[in-house]
């Protein structure tokens, strides 16, 4: 392992006195002036020297609100939202499915061999082909836009049938006919859908695969009974099945079939087609971003109504008892701890969220039929592993014996308060400039770091990355000192602005080696998130880094502290706030970041407790002064630019 000295860069939470400071980097002012001259200095007015110059001062934006928005439906809304027309394919609010990726905000189809492989159930396909998995036939119909699977298991040839699915022309009836698994077996069983969980979702795949593009436009039902009024000559099914689709099949076959049973008394599904003839004749509650029209208390209920999702991804509450992420989407109540996670944020599979399982524990103990979300649960699971982010080894977080010159110390995690433990941010890396440290940064895994883009230069011999670094002026036995490859400055980074304040620093790799330094427990990279709604305003995250105090010293170990995320930035610093930015601290101006800090990461954890890379620590106009809080780079705004430079397949946990 390389070891070298270490003094670093820093951050750190500080409460100053309400002195007006310029706009600055966060390090600037660890450049300008040495640490003697500050200590000189009168602590509570700390006069930062300008360097680089700001840009020109802008009045804040008022902070009262604007015109006032048109009436909005109690559960429906925000209208900024809605005019958007998000879908299932906007992978900025859901994941993608496991035969699609997430490229430029929008779910993208996979091709077919890029599915998982491991612990998947065979799929016989329409064309008399058989696939390894349920997600390499989707990923085939998603790319080809036909229909591809069949049914699960064998007897695939162009011998055996297929499954179909029948909507009755008179009755509106559902019925479906499924191969039998038995080997050699030419035969299938007819069998009719129960009312029991019938909705919407399952009926726009029931006419979607009868030929009507929008799906549905009515799901019900009819009692079985009088249907068998008047057909002595045709014998309906005696027998039906639940059917539960999430809303994106093209056919039933691709849906959870379960809980075959005698329908004696019961109701059977039926359903209406949606034709665009009949549209304009409707009164349209809601038009959904496919252009079908559903009542506005169809919408934030859970259930795929529209067929593309759109009415349940901008939802101030939901209906129904369904569930409502963080980020406004609406899914289903037997969605909640299904083994599946729905939510950006984990929260439907907490422990912390309280739910009355029934229903969704059926479907999941599923096992007449192979189950579609069982082998997406498997699928999601398996690209998930393929990324090791989030989460940092446990076995050196909490309590350390640190080698120091001989001596033996023991340091323990202060909560809530100063110091870190020694190695308890194992993502955060100090940049070393000619063995001077001024900058952070975060690991984000394999040779990559990603820091502020007024950090670095286009030198990469003149940096070195400090990976484990406690002391800022000490070496611990888990630092590793690794050199740099290249370094990739965003091309529209703005100095003056602070703009696209980004950049990826490439490590170098080991002789004859793939990776850039030897294993060691006590780095672990940081995720780094997909979209900019993974976590909202209000959310508590961390700031880590060796920047000044209010007394305008440089710590001496690496200080963290925490500091909520804080929307609508501009009222406070007016047209410099750019996209791409985002503010965090606290409005009282008691945490914050500052100099020294800059680079350096501001992480968010999910609610399943896996760390997301949310900020880069920027700049700010005053440190932990009341109404300016601190500004960073926003990383997920960057996800594309992230991925494309790095090469990687995945370099985030989920939608890869």
């Amino acid at each position: 392992m390389r070891s070298a000295p270490v003094p670093l860069l820093l951050l750190f939470l500080l409460v100053v006195s309400s002195e007006t400071f310029q706009q600055r980097s966060r390090e600037d002012f660890q450049r300008d002036t040495s640490e003697d001259e500050i200590v000189q200095q009168t602590p509570q007015i700390l006069q930062l020297p300008t360097w680089p110059p700001p840009p020109s001062v802008i009045t804040p934006a008022p902070t009262t609100a604007g015109v006032q928005e048109e009436e909005e439906d109690e559960y429906l809304g925000p209208a900024e939202c809605v005019k958007k027309k998000y879908t299932r394919a906007s992978c900025g609010l859901v994941f993608c499915p496991p035969w699609e990726r997430c490229v430029d905000g929008h779910c993208a189809c996979k091709a077919p061999y890029l599915c998982p492989t491991e612990n998947v159930t065979q799929v016989c396909g329409r064309d008399h082909r058989t696939y390894r998995s349920y997600c390499q036939a989707m990923a085939l119909s998603c790319r080809t836009k036909r229909l591809a699977m069949s049914h699960f298991g064998e007897n695939c040839g162009e011998e055996y049938p297929k499954f179909q699915g029948d909507v009755d022309q008179d009755t509106g009836v559902v019925q479906v006919f499924i191969p039998d698994r038995t080997e050699g077996s030419h035969s299938t069983e007819a069998l009719l859908v129960c009312k029991k969980i019938w909705d919407m979702a399952a009926a726009n795949v029931a006419c979607r695969e009868s030929g009507f593009p929008l799906g549905a436009e009515t799901a019900g039902w009819v009692s079985y009974k009088s249907l068998q009024t008047g057909r002595e000559d045709e014998q309906l099914p005696d027998r039906c099945v639940s059917i539960r689709c999430q809303g994106y099949e093209n056919s039933l076959a691709e849906c959870l079939i379960y809980n075959k049973v005698k329908i004696g008394n019961r109701k059977v599904a039926t359903v209406t087609c949606y034709k665009d003839s009949t549209a304009p004749e409707k009164d349209c509650g809601f038009e959904c971003a496919n252009t079908k029209c559903v009542s506005l208390n169809q919408t934030c209920d859970g259930v795929d109504d529209c067929g593309d999702r759109s009415d349940e991804m901008c939802c101030k509450k939901c209906r129904n008892n369904s569930f409502r992420c963080k980020s406004g989407v609406c899914v289903h109540k037997e969605a909640v701890h299904d083994g599946k996670m729905d939510c950006l944020d984990g929260e439907d599979e907490s422990p912390m969220t309280i739910t009355n399982k029934t229903e969704a524990d059926k479907l999941l103990n599923n096992t007449e039929y192979e189950s579609p979300m069982k082998e997406i649960t498997t699928s999601r699971k398996y690209l998930e592993s393929m990324v090791y982010c989030g989460i940092p080894n446990a076995t050196t977080v909490d309590d350390v014996t640190m080698e120091d010159r001989g001596r033996t110390s023991r340091v323990k995690r202060v909560v809530g308060g100063v110091a870190a433990n020694p190695t308890q941010i194992q993502w955060q890396v100090a940049l070393d400039d000619y063995e001077k440290a001024h900058c952070g940064g975060a690991y984000i895994g394999g040779c990559w770091v990603l820091t502020a883009a007024h950090c670095v230069r286009q030198n990469p011999l003149a940096f070195r990355v400090k990976f484990s670094l406690w002391k800022k002026y000490e070496a611990q036995g888990t630092t590793d000192i690794v050199p740099v490859q290249d370094i990739y400055i965003h091309p529209r980074y703005n100095a003056n602005t602070y703009e696209n304040d980004i950049a990826l620093v490439q490590l170098k790799k080991l002789p004859f080696e793939e990776k850039c330094f030897v294993d060691n427990p006590a780095i672990s990279a940081v995720c780094v998130p997909w979209t900019e709604h993974l976590f909202q305003p209000n959310h508590v995250c961390s700031i880590s880094g060796w920047g000044r105090t209010a007394e305008g010293r440089a710590a001496k170990v690496l200080l963290w502290a925490n500091v909520s995320l804080i929307g609508q930035c501009e009222r406070f610093y007016g047209d410099r706030f750019r996209p791409g930015m985002m503010c965090a601290g606290d409005l009282e101006g008691d945490v914050d970041s500052c100099q020294g800090d800059s680079g350096g990461p501001l992480v968010c954890q999910d609610e399943l407790g896996v760390s997301y890379l949310w900020g880069i620590v920027s700049w700010g106009e005053r440190c932990g002064q009341p109404g300016f809080p601190g500004v960073y780079t926003q990383v997920a705004h960057y996800f594309d630019w992230i991925r494309h430079n790095t090469g990687w397949p995945a370099v985030t946990k989920f939608n890869s």
